[in-house]
Formats: structure tokens, sequence, C-alpha cells
């Protein structure tokens, strides 16, 4: 049997599915951990607020790697690992699209994989993957040694790095990527939205509006975020309509079953009738050209024979996966 390969949805995270950066989100909490000082909270929201006016861009997004790295170096991963943690809900919560929300949750009902895939540090992008069910996920990853951020950078997820990243995970998930999906609102994750077969553009400014044209990617525009609990509290209020909707389902086999036995009867029937139609003569009375008639004939009977055992087979198939299903109803 040939393998069947699995679709994955890959996004980007910063003002894709967050409206904000995400380093910008965790300064506060840096801040009143102690490892960074006013001075760099007023530098860090000064580059946010330029990154979020004019765009994701080359120039912005370096910079901003620039300043984290420096920023970073020195400070105790643990430390940071444990701040991280205790503010991720607090401070990305209220910052979650509401329709990137929902495509998560379309594509994971499509059985799609959701791999979030962003340039900002791992120790902040883990939690928030967690945070949102993310199947997997790919972030910058930042050199340790004796427990220290060094201040270099041993990966880092932006680009090409972004779009080689999306091909090593298709390689160990099987993933085909002519039918996977990616999400991006920056121009410089174009290799990320070239390497699948449908790419998106969210929130696009002029210049990523034109390479969506030209490259036959979809526009999206995401302009509600919405704290991840409601949107979670929304989708958990309606499991039991769901519930409802399949029972209704389930309780309509037992129906279908019984008539099954008719529609066996009448198949029988139907054979029965074509097999005496068929008159019985010797071989010597049937001449030649009436032979591939009568071949005809037997053909019509056999598979007529083949069909009430089909029908047979398949009664017997939904009389018991009838009783499996009502048994993990009533379970």
């Amino acid at each position: 049997m040939a393998k069947v390969s699995k679709v994955a949805a890959f996004f980007d995270l910063d003002k894709t599915i967050i409206a904000t950066s995400t380093s910008a989100a965790f300064t506060r909490p840096l801040y009143d951990g102690g490892l960074v000082t006013k001075g760099e909270v007023a530098r860090t929201a000064l580059a946010h607020a330029h990154y979020i006016l004019t765009g994701a861009d080359a120039e912005n997004t370096e910079r901003l790697r620039k300043q984290l790295s420096e920023l970073a170096t020195g400070w105790d991963v643990a430390k940071v690992k444990e701040i991280v943690a205790d503010s991720t809900e607090a401070k990305i919560d209220p910052q979650v699209y509401k329709e990137a929300m929902q495509l998560i949750a379309e594509h994971h009902e499509l059985g799609h994989d959701v791999v979030i895939i962003s340039a900002s540090v791992d120790e902040l992008v883990e939690p928030i993957a967690r945070l949102l069910g993310a199947d997997h996920y790919v972030a910058t990853k930042m050199s340790i040694e004796d427990g220290k951020y060094t201040g270099e950078i041993s990966f880092y997820a932006y680009g090409e790095a972004k779009a080689e990243a999306i091909r090593d995970l298709a390689q160990e998930y099987d993933y085909d990527l002519a039918h996977s999906y990616a999400y991006s609102d920056s121009v410089t994750d174009t290799p990320m939205l070239d390497a699948v077969g449908y790419g998106t553009v969210v929130n696009p400014d002029r210049a990523l509006r034109k390479l969506a044209v030209e490259h036959g990617w979809n526009q999206l525009t995401f302009a509600n975020p919405i704290t991840l609990r409601s949107s979670l509290e929304k989708h958990v209020a309606g499991i039991p309509d769901r519930v409802a909707a399949a029972r209704e389902k389930i309780e309509t086999i037992p129906e279908i079953v019984a008539g099954i036995p008719k529609r066996v009867s009448n198949v029988r029937e139907v054979v029965r009738e074509k097999t005496e139609a068929i008159p019985i003569v010797t071989k010597d009375q049937i001449e030649p050209k009436d032979r591939n008639n009568a071949k005809k004939s037997a053909a019509i009977a056999a598979a007529g024979i083949a069909v009430a055992g089909a029908a047979i087979a398949a009664a017997s198939r939904q009389r018991d996966q009838r009783e499996e299903k009502q048994a993990r109803v009533r379970d």
C-alpha cells in the first residue's frame, strides 16, 4: 500500500498569530525579574513601536535580533525560562488574533499538523507554541555556556533558514509540502511562503501585497485580538452540540440497517427473475451468432449474484459498526 503523506500548516508568530512581537511582550516580566534596566525597557519599547509601525522588513528584524542578543548576554537560562513560564499566559493571552486561532482550529480539524516557525528565541516561543496547541515549533537558538547566554546565535530562524527548517521537518514527519500551507505578515518570509503549495500573507503592506499577486498567494486580514482563554471556552462550549449531532446520526443507523434485509431480498428476487429468464438450451441449439448473447446473459446473472453477496456483507458490517458506536457513546 502506498504511504500517505501528511499536510502541515506553518505559522509565523509575531504579528501573524499574536498582535505584537514576542520579545516586546516579555520585556516587562524580564524587567520585574531584574534582567533588564529601565533604560533597556525604554529602548525595547521604542524599537517595538518602530517595528509595529513600519513592519517586519529585513532591517527591522535584524535590529531586533541584534538588540536581543546583546541584551541577553550573561542571562541565566533557567531564570529566563522561569520568568517566561510565569508570564506567558498573562502577556500573550490577550494578544492572540481571533482569525489565527480559527485557522489553527480548522487545520487541526482537517488532521493537519500545526507548526509555529518564529525568529524569536526558543525559550520565548516554546511556551507560546504549547499554549496555542501547536504540534511542533521552530525558533532561534542562542548559544549557552555554563547555563548562561553567550550573546551568540547558533541558529537564526529567519529568511531562507525558515524554508530550510520547513524542508527538514517535511523529511522528518513526511509532510507533503505541495499540499501544505504557510502564513506570514513579513516580506522576509518569502522563502517560507514559497516552500509550500498554499502561501498566505497576513495584513500585508504594499510591498507584500505586490509579492502576493506575483506569487499567487492568498491575502488575509487579521484585526481582532482576543484572549486565548475566550477562544478555548467558546470551542468547549460548542462540544455538547457537536456530540448531540453525532448521537442523532448514530440513532438513524438502526433504521438504515433495518431496511437492509428488504433491499437484499429485492436484489435476490431480481437475480432470481433474471436467472429464470435465461432459457435452457443445448450447445447444438445455439447459433454461433447467438452465443455471445448467451455469454452476456450469464455475465449479468453472475453480476447480480455478486451484488447480492456484497449487500449481505455490507449489512453485517454496518450492524457491527452500529453496535461498536453505541458502545462508545454509552461509555
